[in-house]
């Protein structure tokens, strides 16, 4: 197995982004959306500006309007645009190849996969863990990320069995809701890494 693509989501502060980079993620999520996590795009702007070119930077929607997307893209410029696949159908055409379509547990299977989807429990950020056998279903189809109530303590057992591309965390490495916990990102990505190398 590849190395496990790691996206830590839902950070606020400049300190999380430090030690999320130092630990070289792959992704960075910045939520545009109503969450103890959510920046306005000024903030965000402020906190991706070391990101770029080091790691993606993703915002991260929840049934955007086509107003807010269109803002996100001009003017936060992200390297990827976090929606629900189903919100694709209500919004302008968008470049697949900047999309990271959400598909939530439960969801029928759309009739042709995406090339990677980000695989969440019903709620985003809420902590809740997804369905990991459904998931391992979906990662055989295409590059899956794996989202929903992941942390250090459990992130090792999904990647053994579910075999995702990618694990994606945000309230599992949190010390109080919105605010990450350094040591929480540390150990996560180690936990994460170690178990796809002996996948």
């Amino acid at each position: 197995m590849n190395p496990v693509w790691i996206k830590v989501c839902g950070l606020t502060d400049a300190t999380a982004v430090s030690v999320a980079l130092e630990q070289k993620v792959d992704a960075i999520g910045f939520v545009f959306a109503p969450s103890p996590r959510e920046l306005s795009i000024d903030q965000a702007l402020r906190l991706a500006e070391p990101v770029r070119r080091k790691a993606l930077c993703v915002a991260v929607t929840l049934h955007p309007s086509a107003a807010l997307v269109a803002t996100l893209l001009k003017e936060f410029q992200p390297d990827l645009l976090q929606l629900d696949l189903a919100d694709l159908v209500s919004l302008p055409p968008l470049d697949p190849a900047r999309i990271l379509p959400v598909v939530r547990q439960q969801q029928i299977a759309p009739a042709q996969w995406p090339a990677r989807v980000l695989f969440e429990g019903p709620r985003s950020g809420a902590g809740v863990t997804a369905d990991w056998s459904q998931a391992a279903q979906i990662a055989l189809a295409t590059e899956l990320v794996l989202a929903g109530g992941l942390s250090p303590g459990n992130v090792a057992a999904a990647v053994r069995e579910v075999r995702p591309f990618g694990v994606d965390v945000s309230s599992g490495v949190e010390a109080s809701p919105g605010r990450k916990s350094p040591q929480k990102i540390i150990e996560f990505v180690e936990a994460a890494r170690r178990a796809s190398a002996g996948v």
